[in-house]
Formats: structure tokens, sequence, C-alpha cells
């Protein structure tokens, strides 16, 4: 068969994310070649836009999906916590890689922790899902916005424009510099973005040949987990206004799950949920429990 490619951000994680995906595919069929086409998205352009003022979801996404749907590519390669949650006619995700850390780290300018900060430290991100668990953590600090890739991001804490930052430890771990890391928050406490850690490869639905590639290195746990996850996103239909979080994990034949919301006012905690159920309803339970977060969270129960 000809080639098959893989459309990517030409970031050095995206990169990095998509040789991942390369290598699971080559190692499985050996005698796929396999080629990489860079694209650049509006999130990658835009460096100084807030994410939430963009539209937010699929900012990294669409151009991506566009070079699968025009034909340029066979695969896209995406971060699956920046996959809209709503499904994409005449597209389908066709396998996810097994999952990396889900967490998300803390880099302290001068090797602080979050505590040590003092009041009014100044912490970077981007996300309303991060920056409402630091206000619950830190309300005496500032949170604000950061943009940029992972190195970019790191050097500004190190020029001393912010005191510190929030990433997911995945992207650190795959650029080799989780070791800067000054501090990681269990995923329980800090909940991660739904599919936080997972790569996803989506390709055309009626591309029978893709999708039989792509199906032997599907991680049937990964794809367990975050289904379940990203149902709690899709109850919620959520955008980057709010801040949504949710992590699953099995204990045998049942499936639980942490989730959380955060509405847009700065002054509002986040509510959070809890759910368990089997293993085999782990769709309808990461739904349920998205419904029952967004009633909450119009209650006004914390």
């Amino acid at each position: 068969m000809p080639a098959l490619r893989i459309a990517t951000r030409n970031s050095a994680l995206a990169l990095a994310q998509t040789r991942l995906a390369a290598d699971a595919i080559r190692a499985a069929h050996p005698e796929v070649a396999v080629e990489l086409v860079e694209v650049t998205t509006r999130g990658d352009r835009d460096q100084v836009t807030p994410l939430h003022a963009m539209g937010g979801e699929g900012v990294f996404v669409a151009a991506v999906r566009d070079a699968v749907r025009d034909g340029r590519a066979d695969v896209a390669m995406h971060s699956l916590k920046d996959m809209p949650s709503a499904v994409v006619p005449g597209l389908i995700v066709g396998a996810m890689l097994e999952r990396a850390d889900p967490r998300d780290v803390f880099v302290g300018r001068g090797g602080r922790r979050l505590r040590d900060l003092p009041a009014g430290a100044r912490v970077g991100t981007s996300a309303t899902r991060r920056s409402a668990l630091l206000r619950a953590l830190r309300p005496d600090i500032e949170v604000a916005e950061i943009r940029g890739n992972v190195d970019t991001r790191l050097a500004k804490v190190e020029r001393g424009e912010y005191d510190g930052a929030i990433l997911a430890a995945a992207g650190m771990l795959r650029l080799g510099r989780l070791g800067e890391a000054t501090e990681i928050f269990e995923a329980e406490a800090f909940l991660p973005s739904p599919g936080q850690g997972v790569v996803a490869l989506e390709c055309r639905a009626d591309d029978a040949a893709t999708l039989a590639i792509l199906a032997s290195i599907d991680h049937g746990p990964t794809r367990l987990a975050a289904t379940a996850e990203r149902a709690v996103l899709a109850a919620l239909d959520a955008g980057c206004e709010l801040g949504v979080g949710a992590f699953a994990q099995r204990d045998g034949d049942l499936l639980a799950i942490r989730a959380m919301l955060a509405p847009p006012e700065v002054d509002r905690a986040p509510v959070f949920g809890d759910a368990t159920g089997r293993v085999a309803d782990a769709e309808a339970l990461g739904r349920g429990l998205g419904e029952r977060l967004r009633l909450a969270a119009e209650r006004g129960v914390s």
C-alpha cells in the first residue's frame, strides 16, 4: 500500500507524539511506510489571544482534520484533551495509544513548589480548569494567561515573567523535561482534562485499510477511561469558557470516575462529583455524572 500519511501540528510536542504513533504502526506493520504531514493550526499562528477568546475547543484540531478531509493525509494526530467532544461526520478515532501520565505538574521558578510561593505570586496557565483549581488551592496568588508551547512557557518562567506555570506531565515527559517539574499534583485532587495524556489517531470513517491498521494499535484500557471522561465533557457541552476535569480508573469490573465543572465566574468554586459503575456502562456513567454536575452548578452547589 502507499505510505500512511499522518497529519500533525509542527510543534516539538506534537511531532514527538506523532513519532510515537508512527513507531507503533511500524512495529505492528513493518510493511507500512509512514510519512508525517506538518500542519500549522490557528492556535499555533496566534500566540497572543487567549484560547477561550479564540473559541477554545478545536483551535489546535481543525487544520489537522482538514488535511485528512482533503486527502493530504490519511490520519490526524491529536492530543485527545484538545479534541471537541462532538462527533464529526465522516471521521472516526481509530486508535488511542496507551495513556502517558495524566497528571498536571507545577514548574516553579527557583525550584519552588506551589505552596512555597508568596502571596501575589504570578502563575501562568491558559486553561479555565487549571485556573479554577489553582484559585481553590491558593486564592492569594495571581493566575495569569500564558501562551506558547512547552519550551516557550518554561522559558517565560525562567526569565521571571511568571513565578511558575502549570503544564501536563505527559507533555513534559515526552519532551524529556519532566525532571524540571517542582511538584506533581495527584490526579484525584487536581483533576486533569478529560483524555489528558492520550494520543488519538483519527481517520476517515470509510477508509477501511487505515482503520484496520489503527485498530491493531488501539489500547483498550486507555479507550475505556477516555470514553468515560469524554462522556462527562459531552454531557456538559462545555467550551473553553467552562473548566471540565475528569479522571476514570478501573478496578476489576468496576469503573470509578471523579469529575469537576468550573463555572466561568472566578468567584464561584468548582463543583465536584463522583460515580462508580460497571465497566460496560462507561459512556453512560460518564454522561450521567456530567449531567449531575451541570444541575449542581445551576443550583449553585459546590
